[in-house]
């Protein structure tokens, strides 16, 4: 053998072993399974830059979104974040007796239900829950994460001015605003933050795969954050709602949360424009202050190397009134406390564009079993979207379900229909109407649109009640 022939028979053996050295790593690469990020944001509504909130200083979910599909018609399937949690960790929607309101419980409203973490869990996943995912964090604890659930002390009302305790309402509560001079440190939900960030570390370390979930209290009255963020906004230049009255021919049956009545204004008077000005700069600040701690999770989960495979998804648990028709927070079925943010990042898939498919929070569940590789139970009720992460033009859902209390919602791509036991009706039509202003109930000329609504309404409430 002469040595140009042997140093070609080397070269070649170097290619080929490279080249199978290379296909191996792929491959690896490709059957690692995919963890989850899930970021739960209390009483965050569409107020975000990314969704045409212009007021809004929120550039780390704006930039995060850009490097994910943001949902534009994503919608809660009950205005109340005890019961939209638990219906969402289950797949399984509101009935009249299930998942009624902020004390619902997954252990006790559906006991045999398998939860979307004990999924993953059951599946060899390390399931992690930090801050508020469940609403009690002990509610089906022992099947769903793999250590016991974390909270920082003190909860949501963790307070660092003395003047917001001077006057304590019957509830408990204090004022319903404070900014401190004080470190962003300081908070709770910076700690909920620093937890998520030390277990990314962790895992890093490790190689385990895991489903971590993160569960910010902020935007949720009180309005207490750092007086940095305040600062981010002129309030004199605040724009607040145009709509401060209720629909006209609104039922007697609609009615706002009475939950920011438990707090003390201070100075304020409700309805007045300071009044509405102070709440909005609360929410606002509020907004910004997570917005930082969310920014800081995902760079770590970036700098770490986990992003390229990690599905994040980050959603706010219902939406929630900033003054329109006079009212504050959620507690009914108009598209406000309806509609919430959700913006989801599969790695390689869907970067920055955005979609009009109308989805469910109960479709997140298998969903993310989907991109998982992992079965999902036969009883869900949501459906995977996964097709609309591989094309965001595509349609999904005709309508969409949601309840609260004594109401029954749908929502299609133009209108949104409501249904109280006792018979009051309200339609909105939002293609012409989206502040929903006027309730068309009554007008004759939406005589179809009305009946194909009932229609879909009982074939939703037929859905729900089928899981025993």
């Amino acid at each position: 053998m002469n040595k140009y022939f042997t140093f070609v028979l080397g070269l070649t053996f170097l290619f080929t072993s490279c080249k199978n050295e290379k296909n191996k790593t792929a491959e690896t690469q490709a059957q690692k399974p995919m963890n989850v990020l899930f970021i739960a944001i209390d009483d965050l509504r569409t107020e975000l830059g990314v969704y045409g909130a212009p007021q809004v200083k929120s550039p780390n979910i704006d930039q995060f979104a850009k490097e994910a599909l943001v949902f534009n018609r994503a919608y809660c399937n009950v205005p109340v974040c005890g019961a939209s949690r638990a219906s969402l960790l289950t797949s399984i929607l509101p009935t009249k007796t299930r998942f009624i309101d902020f004390r619902a419980k997954a252990q006790e409203d559906v006991p045999n239900a398998k939860t979307l973490p004990s999924i993953f869990k059951d599946a060899g996943y390390t399931s992690i829950s930090n801050g508020k995912i469940f609403h009690y964090n002990k509610d089906a604890q022992e099947s769903s994460w793999s250590e016991n659930p974390w909270m920082p002390e003190g909860g949501h009302a963790v307070s660092y001015d003395p003047e917001t305790k001077k006057v304590i309402m019957k509830s408990g509560n204090g004022r319903v605003y404070e900014a401190p001079e004080v470190s962003e440190r300081v908070y709770p939900d910076y700690k909920i933050a620093q937890k998520t960030i030390k277990d990314l570390r962790r895992f890093k370390e490790t190689g385990e795969s895991f489903f971590m979930a993160c569960g910010f209290f902020r935007p949720h009255m009180p309005f207490y954050a750092p007086k940095k963020y305040w600062d981010l906004y002129d309030r004199d230049s605040i724009a607040i709602a145009n709509n401060r009255y209720l629909p006209e021919n609104a039922p007697s049956s609609l009615r706002g949360s009475g939950e920011f009545k438990t707090y003390n204004f201070g100075e304020y008077e409700p309805g007045t424009e300071e009044f509405h000005k102070m709440m909005r700069h609360g929410y606002y600040a509020c907004v910004s202050y997570v917005d930082q701690l969310v920014g800081e999770v995902l760079s770590e989960l970036e700098t770490l190397g986990l992003a390229e495979n990690t599905v994040v998804v980050l959603w706010g648990d219902h939406g929630w009134h900033l003054g329109e028709h006079e009212f504050w927070g959620k507690h009914n079925t108009l598209h406000n406390a309806l509609q919430v943010p959700l913006i989801v990042k599969v790695p390689g898939k869907a970067k920055g564009q955005q979609t009009k498919a109308l989805i469910e929070s109960v479709d997140i569940y298998p969903t993310l079993c989907d991109l998982a590789n992992l079965d999902t139970p036969d009883y869900i009720m949501g459906k995977s979207f996964a097709s609309i992460i591989e094309n965001p033009k595509q349609s999904f859902r005709e309508n969409v379900y949601a309840r609260f209390k004594k109401a029954d919602a749908i929502v299609t791509e133009d209108f949104t229909y409501s249904l109280y036991e006792n018979g009051e009706e309200m339609l909105y039509n939002r293609k012409l109407d989206p502040e929903e202003n006027k309730n068309v109930v009554a007008d004759n000329s939406y005589i179809k649109v009305l009946n194909n609504m009932r229609s879909a309404l009982k074939k939703k409430q037929e859905q729900a009640t089928s899981y025993q």
